[in-house]
């Protein structure tokens, strides 16, 4: 029999996916979008509330999954993580975190836990949710959680760690921050790693050509095509490097100088390695591409993300490509998934491959070949600064000038 769960802030259903795996049935999600709510309802993954967590009640996530209070075995949950990101809004240097209006979706996620009291609370988020300071959203949720035990009477406790999914057989390299909640106080100890590089006595890293080898085609579709101002520059970077190959510390032509790009500039996959980590809303210029120099498919994406090949992503290419960059890795979730059913709710540990997982070791083609670097860019072979700094580059400089500045125009105001 599956055990029940109720899911938040869903997505394309990722952590649902890999939970289903392991035995897990999701009987209610909430979703705002519109296009991963459509995804979810064509996974079937549970009743899908295609709402805003601020209008959705426990009552109503209860009814709907035929519980009562304290009956469901697990509450899963993947706020917003844009506040806490090393990618996005940043504001002087600094992540908002929880002075960001979008962290208000963890007042409704603490809120909803309150009032159904699950058995067990999974929650995920990127590594700057575990940060120091006030703005830190790991610490917030410990301290609140303790306050939503003193007035019902449970136990929660919290147990989180940062861990990458490649060492758990995902072919890409994607860290992220796990926290699971146990009602009666139980500690949770995290899976540890089933694979590792070379020398580890472990299984052996799965690659992206053991996920995506045997969908590679010569011909390149027009869509996969890569455009903009730097396409012809991406065949001179070998397979695993990106942009700073072509610095002075790199080994090609220096055009640019060390860490004035952002790292996902012209990056490219390796066939024997795993991805790197996939991005939701990747610009023009933004890998990781192909190692024959074209865009991934939605269908390589979703098996780098180790989602069946049966799984939907609805919407347009621009939809499917956030939808895939944003989910938590299916088999991640499938393993956290089984060690929570045989830790802390009394099932017998299973002995089984996951069933999402990939097998390893399939022997990779040599590299592609590198190409001369095309020679509209060699007129940027030069001398190059590198970045002076965290904190000291030109977008930080301006920043602050802004900074001052408004600080200037609230000191001549009062």
């Amino acid at each position: 029999m599956a055990r029940s769960s109720i899911s938040l802030f869903t997505g394309v259903g990722g952590i649902d996916c890999g939970l289903a795996a392991a035995g897990f049935e999701t009987a209610v999600s909430v979703e705002i979008d519109p296009t991963c709510a459509a995804s979810l309802v064509a996974n079937r993954v549970g009743h899908v509330i295609s709402s805003d967590v601020t209008g959705v009640t426990a009552g109503e996530l209860l009814s709907i999954a035929g519980a009562r209070e304290g009956e469901i075995d697990l509450l899963s949950a993947g706020p917003p993580c844009q506040p806490f990101s090393k990618s996005a809004n940043w504001r002087y240097g600094t992540p908002l975190g929880l002075e960001d209006p979008r962290s208000r979706s963890i007042d409704h996620m603490l809120r909803l836990i309150e009032g159904v009291l699950p058995r067990v609370v999974l929650i995920e988020n990127v590594p700057g949710f575990a940060g120091e300071g006030a703005r830190a959203g790991l610490k917030s949720v410990t301290t609140r959680v303790a306050k939503i035990n003193k007035r019902r009477g449970v136990a929660y406790r919290v147990s989180s760690a940062i861990l990458d999914t490649a060492d758990f057989g995902v072919p890409q390299h994607r860290r992220r921050l796990i926290m699971v909640l146990d009602r009666e106080g139980r500690e949770f100890n995290m899976p540890a790693p089933t694979h590792a590089g070379s020398g580890s006595g472990l299984p052996p890293y799965v690659t992206a050509w053991d996920a995506i080898g045997e969908l590679d085609k010569p011909r390149v579709p027009q869509e996969l095509r890569v455009r903009g101002r730097w396409a012809d520059l991406l065949p001179s970077i070998p397979e695993g490097e990106n942009y700073i190959w072509h610095t002075e510390r790199g080994r090609g032509v220096p055009l640019f100088g060390y860490r004035t790009r952002y790292w996902s500039f012209l990056l490219k996959l390796a066939k024997a390695r795993p991805a790197w980590t996939l991005a939701a809303n990747p610009s023009q210029n933004s890998g990781p591409f192909h190692w024959r120099n074209r865009l991934l498919s939605v269908a390589e994406m979703a098996r780098l993300q180790s989602f069946p090949d049966w799984w939907r992503f609805e919407g347009t290419r621009v939809h499917q490509v956030r939808q895939i960059g944003n989910a938590v890795p299916p088999l991640l979730a499938e393993i956290i998934g089984r060690a929570i059913s045989h830790q802390l709710l009394g099932a017998k540990p299973s002995m089984r491959r996951p069933k999402l997982s990939l097998r390893a070791g399939t022997a990779p083609p040599p590299p592609e070949r590198v190409q001369p670097v095309h020679r509209q860019y060699l007129t940027l072979k030069g001398s190059h600064l590198a970045h002076p700094g965290h904190g000291r580059g030109p977008g930080a400089l301006r920043r602050a000038r802004e900074l001052e500045a408004e600080l200037l125009k609230g000191a001549s105001q009062d």
